[in-house]
C-alpha cells in the first residue's frame, strides 16, 4: 500500500489510464494536478487514503470475468445478469463520460473539434440508453418473467415480440452512435498532445463501447430468440 501512496496521482493514471476513474469517482485531479501522491492528494481533500488504494488494486480484478456459457443460462437469470451488470455499468458510467467529453471538447475542441461531435453524440447516446433500459426493466423484462411463470402471452401490448422489435431497433440505432464515436475517435486513439482526461475519456469510450456491444448481443442474440421461441411454444 506505501509504494501506491507514495506515487503521483499523473504517474499512475500514465500507468494505467483505466485509473482514472478511481479518481474521478474521489475527485482527485489526474490532470492538472495529478503532480502530488496519492497521499498528499488524499491528506488535502480529507479523503481516506485506503479507500483509494483499496479501489486502485481492485481494478486488477475487475476485467477476471470467467468465460460464461451463456446460452446455457435460463431466461429469468440472464435478464437478472443483464440488468445487474450492464445496466448498471451503464448507469454508472455515462455521467462519468459525459463530464470527460464535454472538458474535451471545451479544452481541445478548437484543435481537435471532432471531440465536440463525440460529446453531443454521447451525451444523446446515453439519453438514448437510459429511456431504453427503463423501458426493458418496467415492461419487457417483467413480461417475459410473467410469461415464464404463468405460461401465457396475454399482453396489452399482444405478441411478446412487438416490444422485443422496438428493442432491437434502439439497439440499431446505439450501435450506429457508438460506431460513429469510434470513427471520429479514430478507434479510441489519442494525439500526442492529449492530456490525461482526454486519454481518460477515450479510455472509458472504448470500455463502454465493448460493454455495449457485449450488452446487445446477449439480448439480441440470444435472449430475443430464446423469448420468441417461448412464445411459439406457448401458442401449440
Amino acid at each position: 500500500m506505501n509504494n501506491l501512496e507514495n506515487k503521483t496521482i499523473a504517474e499512475i493514471v500514465s500507468n494505467d489510464i483505466s485509473a482514472a476513474s478511481v479518481f474521478k469517482k474521489y475527485q482527485l485531479d489526474f490532470c492538472c494536478g495529478g503532480g502530488k501522491t496519492i497521499a498528499k492528494a488524499c491528506e488535502n481533500s480529507d479523503i481516506n487514503v485506503e479507500d483509494v488504494i483499496n479501489d486502485l488494486e481492485n481494478l486488477t480484478f475487475s476485467n477476471a470475468n470467467p468465460n460464461l456459457n451463456f446460452k446455457d443460462w435460463k431466461l429469468d437469470f440472464l435478464i437478472d445478469y443483464i440488468v445487474n451488470v450492464h445496466h448498471t455499468f451503464v448507469n454508472e458510467n455515462i455521467s462519468i463520460i459525459n463530464e470527460f467529453a464535454q472538458k474535451v471538447a471545451t479544452v481541445h475542441g478548437e484543435h481537435n473539434p471532432e471531440n465536440i461531435e463525440i460529446s453531443n453524440l454521447f451525451e444523446n447516446l446515453g439519453n438514448e440508453l437510459l429511456a431504453h433500459m427503463q423501458k426493458e426493466e418496467n415492461v419487457l423484462f417483467p413480461a417475459i418473467k410473467e410469461m415464464l411463470k404463468n405460461k401465457q402471452n396475454n399482453f396489452h401490448f399482444g405478441s411478446i415480440d412487438n416490444p422485443v422489435k422496438m428493442m432491437e431497433h434502439e439497439h440499431d440505432n446505439a450501435g450506429d452512435i457508438i460506431k460513429k464515436i469510434q470513427e471520429l475517435s479514430n478507434n479510441f486513439t489519442t494525439p500526442d498532445h492529449a492530456c490525461n482526461t482526454y486519454k481518460a475519456l477515450y479510455h472509458k469510450l472504448e470500455e463502454f463501447t465493448n460493454d455495449l456491444f457485449q450488452h446487445i448481443h446477449l439480448e439480441n442474440n440470444i435472449l430475443f430468440p430464446k423469448v420468441r421461441q417461448l412464445e411459439n411454444d406457448l401458442k401449440k
